[in-house]
């Protein structure tokens, strides 16, 4: 019984985990508000850094995932690439740059 309120207590926290980072990268893709400045901000190459971090977890924990983690974690990849694709084909501001 310990064992399963462990691993149950593991894939929250692995969740909790790709939140943040979906979190991060949503704030930095300009989906939403920084929590600290207020605004609505966009930096195209720190959300391409939060995505290369779901992207390395990924590949770092494949294999060791069950079937809902696994799935969690690629519908979070899946939407920020989606997001991230859509973000990188709008026109610039001045003080942005593009990766």
């Amino acid at each position: 019984m310990a064992e399963t309120n462990e691993t149950e207590l593991h894939t929250m926290m692995f969740f909790q985990l790709l939140y943040q980072f979906q979190s991060m990268a949503m704030m930095h893709l300009g989906k939403i508000e920084n929590p600290v400045s207020k605004k609505v901000e966009r930096d195209l190459e720190q959300a391409k850094g939060a995505i290369e971090l779901v992207r390395m977890l990924k590949e770092k924990t494949k294999g060791n995932l069950n079937e809902k983690e696994n799935e969690f974690l690629e519908q979070i990849l899946t939407n920020l690439q989606l997001n991230y694709a859509d973000e990188v084909a709008k026109p610039n501001t001045p003080e942005e740059k593009k990766p």
